[in-house]
């Protein structure tokens, strides 16, 4: 992009500084975050602060291992994020100290009576995103919970396969599952439009996150076998993964169904369409996880145990992202390249001028061809100091060699002055990259004790921290204000 060149992509349209926040991680007394008190004080700290941008990780609900990148839907919301207080005080109801399920019963009842906007809302949720995926997300929620919780390919064959007749019978047996299902959902989101709008009018960006292969366990899959790689009773013939390499000798089995893209071509990607258009309906723009899959991904046979013996498929290419531009005009995308990318992925990101990553974290290791130092950064980019699958700044400095931490604060030219993590959020914010965005642990100063996940481990803790504003140091809000200002994020 030239000097003083209009970018018609939002996020590239002014150097600013982010920060990188899960909802479920806000503070407050329930199980997890909320959209409640905590989610628009958050979003004021984040003004105070200089942070003109707010990203999530995928709002989807979870699995049971907690990851939102393992999710029963890929349009669904997480409705462990409903603020009971907001519910009880939007519904008119005198309790909000009741558990959040009975609250959305009596507030569905109140609905009912009332006809009032709030009711005509809810008509309106359910004509837009019903025929898109709110119905078949709730038959899959509640022939899920009446099917024990067994994966929709072990369901009885009517059901597994849709058979029309069996799902009217659902209809009929589980009419109050299935508005209790959908009315969750329509809670939720009018409860983060909400939040959206308080973003908005401080003039902050949300940056969503879609991860661009879906659980098999999930309505998408079940709903539209058609467009995945599974055999006739549902199960799958190739999964996703990435190879062997440095990292693993026999790489990542993910066990997502490969998409089926000649088929998804001949209809336009419209699935592809639906499901960015309604993403983009909740945030103002999107990170694409595994943006690389769009160019080639990895296959593996579903019969093998790890991923040794898969092999590249081409993806959709150019002509997937030239029908979503024709569908929905401008990109407002991200692209998640980490990793081992080709010239190829790379031709692919910048013919359509989307911003690729660059990981701070990543940068000391190797010569100076790293593409992550600093140095070799470019507009067109995003710089984190690390994701929410790295460990926190500070925790990841701790676990280096002295020598290495002598050379990370050299490259820098630091000076020793302030201890980690200030010396990579200056070298960040201080990038050409337009986005400097740092996870809240490192704005916080935490140690690995409030690492967000681990890749590839079922430990407990993954995808459980939460914060506390006591955490926060004094004077912490100013100096990340001023250091936005200095380096030109702050309009």
């Amino acid at each position: 992009m030239e000097a003083g060149e209009e970018h018609c992509n939002p996020l590239m349209q002014r150097r600013r500084a982010g920060v990188l926040l899960h909802p479920v991680s806000l503070p407050g007394l329930g199980p997890v975050g909320t959209l409640g008190d905590e989610a628009f004080r958050f979003l004021d700290w984040a003004r105070d602060a200089g942070f003109s941008l707010w990203q999530i990780l995928p709002l989807h609900p979870p699995q049971e291992d907690g990851s939102p990148y393992a999710s029963i839907s890929a349009f669904a919301g997480d409705v462990r994020l409903i603020d009971p207080q907001r519910l009880a005080a939007r519904a008119g109801l005198a309790d909000p100290t009741l558990p959040v399920d009975t609250l959305l019963e009596q507030a569905r009842e109140r609905l009912e009576q009332a006809g009032d906007g709030w009711a005509q809302a809810y008509q309106a949720f359910r004509d837009s995103q019903g025929p898109v995926w709110l119905e078949d997300f709730a038959r899959f929620v509640v022939i899920r919970a009446r099917e024990g919780g067994r994966p929709w390919w072990e369901w009885p064959a009517a059901l597994r396969d849709r058979d029309p007749d069996a799902l009217a019978a659902v209809e009929v047996d589980a009419a109050r599952e299935l508005e209790a299902v959908r009315f969750a959902q329509f809670v939720l989101f009018d409860q983060w439009q909400d939040v959206r709008e308080h973003a908005r009018a401080r003039d902050i960006l949300i940056l969503g996150d879609m991860p661009i292969f879906v659980a098999h366990d999930s309505a998408e899959v079940w709903a539209h076998r058609d467009l995945f790689d599974l055999d006739d009773t549902g199960h799958p013939l190739t999964v996703a993964g990435v190879p062997p390499d440095y990292f693993s000798e026999t790489g990542q089995r993910w066990g997502n169904p490969h998409y089926r893209w000649d088929r998804l071509a001949e209809r336009g990607y419209d699935w592809w369409v639906e499901r960015l258009r309604w993403t983009l309906e909740t945030v103002d723009a999107v990170r694409i996880d595994h943006f690389r899959g769009f160019e080639a991904s990895w296959a593996v046979p579903a019969s093998e145990p790890d991923a040794t013996q898969g092999h590249w498929v081409p993806g959709p290419g150019a002509d997937f992202f030239e029908q979503l531009q024709t569908r929905l005009g401008v990109l407002p995308l991200l692209a998640e390249d980490l990793g081992v990318i080709t010239p190829e992925v790379t031709a692919l990101r910048l013919r359509f001028d989307l911003p690729g990553m660059r990981i701070l974290q990543f940068a000391f290791e190797g010569g100076p061809d790293n593409p992550y130092l600093p140095a070799n950064h470019d507009d067109l980019s995003a710089v984190y100091t690390g994701t929410h699958d790295n460990d926190t700044t500070l925790g990841w400095f701790r676990s280096l060699e002295p020598s290495l931490q002598q050379h990370v604060i050299a490259t820098l030219d630091e000076g020793g002055a302030e201890e980690m993590p200030w010396p990579l959020i200056r070298a960040a914010c201080r990038s050409p990259a337009q986005l400097a965005i740092l996870p809240m642990q490192d704005a916080l100063q935490l140690g690995s004790e409030a690492r967000t996940n681990i890749p590839g481990t079922v430990d407990e803790r993954n995808w459980t921290w939460r914060f506390d504003w006591s955490q926060l140091p004094e004077g912490q809000t100013e100096a990340l204000r001023a250091l936005a200002q200095e380096t030109g994020r702050l309009e």
